[in-house]
C-alpha cells in the first residue's frame, strides 16, 4: 500500500501572563523517519472530550472533578483536553500564567460557545435530541459510554521523540478501516500539560495552589486541524511528521502530553473518528 507522506510546518502563538513576552514556537520542517514505521495492533475506540474552562469559572472545578472520575473509569479509551476559552477564561492579575490561547478561541467559536458551565464537547459530535454540541456535566458520562463502544474507522498510532535539544518531532499513522465519504477528513496535534499550580476561583473561595490538568498549550497544526484529503477507502496507510522547538522556559516537558486526533469538517459535520495520546518524555 503506497503511503503518503507529508511534511507541516504551523506558527503557534500562546501567551503567558502578567508582563511576560509572549511563547513563539517555529516549527521545523522535516520527513518522517521511514525506518521507524509505527506499528498498530487492534484498537479500541478513544473517545475524545474537550472540557471547555476558565481561572474565573466558580463551577469549573466541578467539570475537573468529574473529568477525573471519569478517566479512572475509561482509562485510555478517554482522552481530555481542557481548553481555556470563552469569558470565565482571562488570567486573574495576579495570575502566574495565562492558559487562553488564540487557537482555544477560535476552537471554541468553532464548536460553539457554551450556554453554562461545566460544559464540553463529546468527539465533537452533535448527538440525537441536543441542539449543539456543547454539553453539560451530566451528560458527559452517557455520550462518552456510547462512543466508546462503536469501533473505529480509522486507527491512529503516534510516536512524540523529544531531546535534549529540546526539539520535539512528532510522527502520526493513519490506518483507515471503512470507507470515509468526507472530502474534509484533518488531522489535529494538540500539546496539553498537566499538574500547572495556579490561582482558580472556586465555590469556596480563590485557590492559589489549584492544580490545573489537561490544559491546552498549543498545536502542531492549524487550530482546526491539516487537510489529510478525502474522501478516505479502507486500506489507505498515511504517516505525517511534525517537529517544532520546545519552549522548555515555559512549559515542563515532563508534564506535557502530545494528543492526535482525525476528524471531519464539514459544514454539518464535525465528528471526531478517532483519538490517541503519549506522553511527551516517555
Amino acid at each position: 500500500m503506497k503511503k503518503f507522506f507529508f511534511s507541516i510546518c504551523a506558527l503557534v502563538f500562546l501567551f503567558s501572563a502578567c508582563d511576560e513576552l509572549p511563547v513563539e514556537i517555529n516549527p521545523v520542517m522535516g520527513p518522517p523517519d521511514m525506518d521507524d514505521t509505527i506499528v498498530i495492533d487492534d484498537q479500541q475506540r478513544q473517545v475524545l472530550i474537550e472540557e471547555f474552562t476558565g481561572v474565573r469559572c466558580v463551577q469549573c472545578p466541578a467539570g475537573s472533578a468529574e473529568l477525573k472520575d471519569l478517566l479512572a473509569i475509561h482509562g485510555e479509551q478517554l482522552i481530555a483536553i481542557s481548553l481555556h476559552a470563552g469569558e470565565f477564561s482571562p488570567p486573574h492579575p495576579d495570575s502566574e500564567y495565562n492558559f487562553t490561547t488564540s487557537e482555544g478561541d477560535q476552537i471554541i467559536n468553532y464548536v460553539g460557545n457554551p450556554i453554562g458551565y461545566p460544559s464540553a464537547v463529546v468527539n465533537r459530535k452533535l448527538f440525537e435530541g441536543e441542539f449543539d454540541l456543547q454539553l453539560g456535566k451530566s451528560l458527559w458520562a452517557g455520550y462518552i459510554g456510547q462512543e466508546k463502544a462503536l469501533p473505529p474507522k480509522v486507527r491512529l498510532g503516534l510516536l512524540a521523540d523529544y531531546n535534549d535539544g529540546g526539539m520535539l518531532n512528532v510522527d502520526v499513522r493513519v490506518i483507515v478501516d471503512e470507507n470515509i465519504d468526507s472530502e474534509n477528513v484533518r488531522l489535529s496535534v494538540v500539546i496539553s500539560e498537566d499538574d500547572i499550580i495556579d490561582r482558580q476561583t472556586t465555590p469556596e473561595g480563590e485557590d492559589y495552589e489549584y492544580k490545573h490538568q489537561h490544559v491546552f498549550r498549543g498545536m502542531m497544526t492549524n487550530w482546526d486541524g491539516d487537510a489529510i484529503g478525502g474522501p478516505l477507502v479502507a486500506g489507505q496507510d498515511l504517516e505525517f511528521s511534525f517537529s517544532m522547538d520546545f519552549p522548555e522556559a515555559d512549559w515542563k516537558a515532563d508534564d506535557c502530553h502530545v494528543i492526535a486526533f482525525v476528524h471531519l469538517a464539514d459544514a454539518d459535520n464535525k465528528e471526531v473518528l478517532q483519538a490517541v495520546e503519549v506522553k511527551m518524555t516517555e
